[in-house]
């Protein structure tokens, strides 16, 4: 769904010559009142149907009462369906920009936000640009699905601004990474590098996820010194129903919101190695409790890494935390740097050290890691910092970009709350993970079942014995190892499992040579029944599979922490001490601690994911063939 939305959308840059600069703030608009229009519809549903109820008095409906639902009550004119209702020749220009002037008029936060300058482009293309986003599948789309789809265009816009310098998102997988690292659940929020607000928007997920409600538990600042990205920030919080107070500033130079030593949450992504910022004006900071990390002949701080890295930290209450992406070279810096490092260390508010590989990034290519501090870690904890190091946990999502799974971020942040000696939490993740294994293997029967119906009885003896041996087995071990909450419990139903994560593997090589038997026989006039007969066997295929991969998702954790205890992982991770530390010139590198994994034999070696990597290398380099090629025949023809 994504990929087809933005090669519609992108049909309007082609069609009319702008940059990515140009086209994403009117491509982004529309994307934001079709998801408005969806929150809006979705609420007030939910309001007529507490009125029905009883729980809410019949009365003319305010703003307040779709507000602290998370939608904004959007005039008639700026719903989605009244702008699709235009009349054919009717100015979809004239009646987008009234649209977004009625939401400025009625939303303070948004007031000079939205884009207005689509009387620019032809009509006809933002005709089909309103359509491409009015399918059934986003009518119906929740808030999670929709705030998906956004963060994949911002993401999108990210790639193609690489090219005009307007890199400005920061991967969700580092965000999430960061919120569940220091778990923003309550007070004051502020990122003083929002770029586009992405900090906020999970960090409202996160309360969300806890059963609370935003608007009682957290305010979020945000500082941003460029407004183009600033008006991306306040949308992407109005599209997710969230206010912020975010003021256009130059962080280096400028503190413009009172929360100076009171936030209780720091987040955010700054950029890299500024060499130019003048020493002279930020020399007596406040913010530089360390002092400045070395100034050039030029009386420029020599990189700026530490002025932010500073900055996060003063900004801290007495219990606040902070997590925050920094280049991979600050951590081991020398000169001042590493006095500032030593001084930072020293504090005690150190907490979690995680490297982060090459790629993750969609404008450019360099490791990176992500800094937790805490300043209210116990006294047991004062003294260690926890190093891990996640160059080897990633997704490959293109041939260029790797992200993590949402299972391998929750297995890091498991190795944090062990660290933290959360380990009832470990085991209730254990213990999720035998929930989705047990209900992907019930689905499993009515998977085989639908395939075979179409298969007109095609099978063989030993697949219907190997078929029913298996989901004869799987409701046994589903009745007996559905929950396990004790760690002894939860080893021994693993391996119970073992032998039928070892039959699921052979009944999807056995469904896959049926289909193929099934294709090599057919007459030409069984095409239709083909294409169903494939489409089964993807989803029985798929459901063998994902038993086993929550399966292999237990064993990951067990086999690293088998007493749901942290310790040394050789090559992931290890809980160093401050002794440790100044011993290393105070290198905070995670991967100087943790050292290198022993090598392995992976009797569970993944072929079928390997070749989805290989597939995913050859469907991109294929598609950039075919833009290359367009490319140099635009340019030849330029030249005739």
């Amino acid at each position: 769904m994504e990929d087809q939305l933005w090669e519609a959308a992108d049909q309007l840059r082609a069609n009319s010559k702008l940059s990515s600069s140009e086209y994403c703030m009117p491509v982004l608009g529309v994307i934001f009142l079709r998801h408005a229009s969806n929150r809006y519809q979705a609420v007030l549903k939910q309001i007529q149907g507490e009125v029905a109820a009883g729980k809410m008095p019949s009365r003319p409906l305010v703003k307040s009462d779709f507000i602290k639902r998370r939608a904004l009550m959007l005039p008639e004119k700026a719903q989605y369906e009244a702008l699709l209702r235009l009349p054919t020749g009717g100015s979809f220009g004239s009646a987008l920009v009234e649209a977004m002037n009625a939401i400025e008029e009625d939303f303070e936060p948004l007031r000079g936000q939205l884009p207005k300058d689509y009387d620019r482009f032809d009509n006809d293309l933002l005709e089909d640009l309103l359509r491409c986003f009015d399918s059934e599948a986003l009518r119906n789309a929740s808030g999670d699905i929709f705030g998906r789809i956004y963060e994949y265009f911002l993401m999108k816009f990210a790639m193609q601004g690489a090219q005009d310098n307007g890199e400005f998102f920061t991967p969700p997988s580092l965000v999430q990474t960061i919120v569940n690292v220091i778990e923003p659940d309550h007070g004051i929020v502020f990122d003083p590098a929002c770029g586009s607000g992405g900090m906020f928007v999970q960090s409202s997920h996160f309360i969300e996820r806890h059963g609370q409600e935003i608007g009682h538990k957290a305010t979020f600042y945000g500082q941003e010194k460029t407004s183009t990205t600033i008006r991306l920030a306040k949308m992407n919080l109005a599209v997710h129903g969230l206010e912020g107070k975010i003021r256009e500033a130059n962080t280096f130079y400028e503190d413009v919101h009172p929360i100076f030593g009171e936030c209780d949450f720091v987040m955010a992504n700054p950029p890299f190695n500024v060499d130019m910022v003048d020493a002279e004006k930020v020399k007596d900071d406040r913010r530089l409790p360390f002092g400045l990390p070395g100034v050039n002949k030029a009386k420029k701080v020599s990189n700026g890494n530490y002025l932010w890295i500073s900055y996060f930290h003063s900004y801290l209450g007495p219990k606040g935390r902070a997590g925050f992406v920094m280049s991979s070279q600050a951590s081991s810096a020398g000169h001042g740097e590493a006095e500032v490092r030593r001084k930072l260390v020293e504090t005690g508010d150190v907490d979690v050290m995680i490297a982060i590989r090459s790629n993750f990034f969609y404008t450019r290519t360099v490791p990176c890691e992500l800094w937790h501090f805490d300043k209210g870690k116990p006294d047991d904890r004062r003294d260690q910092v926890l190093m891990l190091d996640a160059r080897n946990v990633y997704r490959k999502v293109t041939r260029k970009i790797y992200d993590f799974s949402p299972e391998q971020l929750a297995n890091l942040t498991a190795i944090v709350w062990l660290y933290r000696g959360e380990q009832k939490r470990f085991l209730e993740l254990v213990r999720g993970y035998f929930a989705a294994l047990c209900e992907e293997g019930a689905g499993i029967a009515g998977a085989l079942a639908a395939f075979e119906a179409l298969l007109n009885d095609q099978t063989d003896q030993a697949y219907r014995t190997d078929r029913s041996d298996l989901i004869v087995k799987l409701e046994a071990f589903v009745a007996q190892h559905a929950a396990p909450s004790s760690n002894a419990a939860q080893h021994a139903a693993p391996r119970a499992f073992d032998p039928l994560a070892e039959a699921a593997r052979g009944l999807v090589k056995q469904v896959d040579l049926l289909y193929k038997l099934a294709s090599a026989d057919a007459e030409p006039a069984d095409r239709k029944r083909l294409k169903q007969l494939d489409e089964l066997r993807k989803q029985a295929v798929e459901q063998l599979k994902q038993a086993v991969y929550f399966h292999r998702q237990i064993h990951w954790l067990q086999e690293r922490f088998p007493e749901a205890l942290v310790r040394a992982v050789p090559g992931l991770c290890k809980v160093v001490s401050r002794a440790e530390i100044e011993a290393a010139d105070w290198s905070l590198t995670p991967g100087r601690y943790v050292g290198v994994a022993p090598p392995e034999v992976d009797e569970d070696f993944d072929f079928e994911q390997t070749l989805k990597d290989i597939h995913v290398e050859l469907a991109d380099l294929n598609r950039e063939a075919v833009e290359l090629a367009g490319r140099i025949q635009e340019n030849f023809e330029e030249l005739l």
